[in-house]
């Protein structure tokens, strides 16, 4: 989807009352297109494989009575017009969220005693103890409200849509004379014009180096540009136009960011005739050089759209929507076209019932999906689903046009679905086959390391450092369904007058702050947990060393009383070989398997993960403290002139390359101090 941003838009959100039946609706539920915020890393990660959650035996006469009473007191105030309702448990958690036309009517049915009624819904009914409305005025804006909250809430009993991971866009800014062309995540308060979405960074990190080639738009900062006095690299290797020190002028450069929008837009046909154009024109008159750069230009449009796989003939703009059901489990396979092009496709293993069909599954995932997300103008299903109508009408008030939620039966949308929902099947067929694998490497472990059951969690420590300086911890987490990305932490220590290489010392305020706050959690993290279904406690801790790390993570454990949390340390092998690592676990013998051993093999790649994760942390602490206090190393150079050198020339890398004469060009830098500054990177032999 294209868009503009507004100068100010309106950024309000809307946020889960709590209201009895007898408050007032809210005013408006209506809410604007904000992405979540930005994830740390550029990584696309699968969405977990949800568990499952399993039907229970019976429900017993007298909770079950007990949930039919409070629904009765709760239809006594109910309204008889729209509105959504949710059902909370003895604990104030929400168990279910839903809407409807006529609440009244709808609650009744749960209070009906008399009525057959799926074991899910018993077992709802049985942890009911009260209900909370909302009315609102009509039925769109309770269908957005529900999806909203079941967003927030995560109730038990609804289709969660777990993976809540911000889509990409390519940004063409218009705040700035000469317009950048960057990837943008988050909430879009720039002035410019978004393309997108995209299905991972990645698509757009590609996309956009082959639109540099073919436009020659800068991607650099605004303060960088600023700060210019001769072309950067990529004005030499034909990836920017030079506008930073006007190699181009403000007509030819407007021209190229037009036809840049335009192709984005959607006229790939008409740009790519103009500059075939060009071309031919420039080779007419003899100046070949210029056809040649008209010639890169449309290898670089092409290339874009090689790159994108299956392109629609008749499909302009649209989501496609398949889902496949499997073992109990859910897929969601999403693939995104606009202006006629494929940008990528994700898989969804939403959390729900294994009662659920596909088109509830369905139903109730779309109205989540789009809670923060433009929708186009066709969104294109493999299954019906009961309540289109009314989610088109909801989906359009969001996006101030007409959207059309079919399933087709015939033609290339047909075709398009059938697509998506091969490539659904096969998702979560590997999934399946990952998960399966993980569970059999997780009981294997159990067995060989006498554990009281297969970890759910498991935690794996390690720190990095050069001689103490940017010492930095990090923990990486692995469950049922492989690396957890999104639990990783790192931490930077902290702890004053710490002896420079103190590993012990180190590995214990990462320990202790990691579950200090587990044993006492803020009020936002405590609800956060309860939501959440992959367990916060770990069931194994590993750190990499022997018996003496060992020993010290017992002692700070044993000062938390932690001790439901089993302990193992990884002694590398004689000349680090792999292979011939020793395990140790307290109270127990070292433990060597054979090197073929694929438990072995598992407590290897954790054990190797942990030290790729803390050494890209470490890097990246000691590249920033590098660049901050590079130059304040050189005599002369303090904080003032520093941050004028950085302001002038962007980068330690810049300001490394430049001159003499461009060093004495920044304020407050003399003569002498440019030339100590040169010297400084370039010193002279001898």
């Amino acid at each position: 989807m294209v868009h503009d941003s507004p100068d100010n838009p309106d950024e309000r959100e809307c946020k889960p009352p709590r209201l009895a039946a007898t408050d007032a609706p809210p005013e408006s539920l209506t809410q604007p297109d904000l992405d979540p915020a930005t994830t740390s890393g550029e990584d696309e990660d699968d969405a977990l494989l949800p568990d499952i959650l399993e039907e229970s035996g019976a429900v017993g006469e007298g909770p079950l009575a007990t949930g039919h009473e409070a629904i009765e007191r709760a239809v006594r105030l109910a309204p008889t017009s729209p509105g959504v309702y949710r059902m909370l448990n003895a604990n104030a958690d929400v168990l279910y969220v839903g809407k409807a036309k006529n609440v009244k009517k709808r609650l009744s049915n749960y209070a009906r005693q008399s009525a057959p009624q799926p074991a899910r819904i018993l077992r709802m009914i049985a942890a009911t103890v009260t209900v909370e409305i909302v009315s609102t005025n009509t039925e769109t804006e309770a269908l957005l409200l529900e999806a909203n909250l079941i967003k927030q809430l995560r109730p038990r009993f609804n289709v969660q849509l777990r993976d809540d991971k911000s889509f990409p866009y390519i940004l063409i800014t218009s705040d700035h004379w000469a317009p950048q062309i960057l990837k943008h995540r988050g909430a879009q308060t720039r002035p410019g014009r978004y393309f997108g979405p995209f299905a991972s960074a990645g698509a757009v990190n590609r996309t956009i180096t082959a639109l540099q080639r073919a436009f020659l738009i800068r991607s650099c900062t605004d303060s960088f540009f600023e700060s210019r006095t001769r072309p950067c690299l990529l004005y030499q290797i034909r990836r920017c136009a030079g506008p930073c020190t006007r190699e181009i002028d403000f007509g030819g450069y407007t021209t190229l960011v037009r036809e840049a929008t335009d192709f984005l837009s959607g006229k790939s046909h008409a740009v790519k005739q103009e500059l075939a154009g060009e071309m031919e024109k420039a080779a007419s008159e003899l100046e070949f050089e210029r056809a040649a750069l008209y010639r890169d230009r449309l290898a670089a449009l092409s290339a874009i759209q090689s790159q994108q796989g299956i392109n629609p003939r008749t499909v302009e703009e649209a989501d496609v929507f398949a889902i496949h059901q499997e073992g109990g489990f859910s897929c969601v396979e999403v693939f995104f076209f606009r202006t006629g092009q494929n940008w990528g496709n994700r898989a969804y293993f939403p959390r729900a019932e294994k009662t659920f069909t596909p088109e509830e599954v369905l139903g109730s995932f779309l109205a989540q999906f789009y809670d923060d997300k433009p929708p186009p103008k066709n969104i294109l299903l493999s299954h019906e689903i009961e309540e289109s109508e009314l989610l088109a009408n909801a989906l359009a008030i969001k996006a101030g046009h007409k959207v059309e939620v079919t399933a087709p039966k015939r033609g290339e949308k047909k075709e398009l679905v059938a697509h998506a929902l091969t490539n659904a099947r096969e998702a979560l067929g590997r999934k399946l086959a990952d998960t399966a694998t993980q569970s059999r490497l997780l009981d294997a472990m159990a067995t060989t390391l006498s554990l009281p059951h297969a970890p759910k969690r498991i935690e794996v420590y390690d720190n990095s450092h050069i001689q103490g300086t940017n010492a930095v911890g990090a923990m990486i987490v692995a469950g049922p369904d492989g690396f957890v990305r999104n639990q990783y932490r790192k931490f930077n220590i902290k702890s004053e007058g710490l002896t420079p290489g103190d590993d012990y010392a180190m590995m214990r305020e990462v320990l202790e702050r990691r579950f200090k706050r587990l044993i006492n959690p803020p009020e936002d993290a405590a609800r956060k947990v309860k939501d959440d279904d992959f367990p916060q406690w770990p069931d194994l801790v590993i750190i990499d060393g022997g018996r003496g790390q060992l020993n010290a993570i017992r002692e700070i454990f044993a000062n938390l009383g932690l001790t439901q949390v089993s302990l193992m340390s990884v002694a590398k092998g004689p000349d680090r070989d792999a292979g011939r690592e020793t395990l140790f676990m307290p109270e127990r013998e070292a433990i060597k398997l054979e090197p073929r051993d694929p438990v072995l093999y598992f407590i290897q790649r954790l054990r190797d993960e942990a030290h790729r994760f803390v050494i890209g942390s470490h890097r990246k602490l000691r590249k920033k403290d590098i660049r901050e206090a590079g130059l304040q190393e050189i005599p002369g150079i303090g904080p003032s002139r520093k941050r004028a050198l950085l302001h002038h020339f962007g980068t330690l890398k810049e300001i490394e390359r430049a001159s003499i004469a461009d060093l004495g060009k920044v304020p407050g830098v003399s003569a002498e101090s440019a030339r100590r500054i040169f010297e400084y990177f370039h010193p002279q032999p001898g």
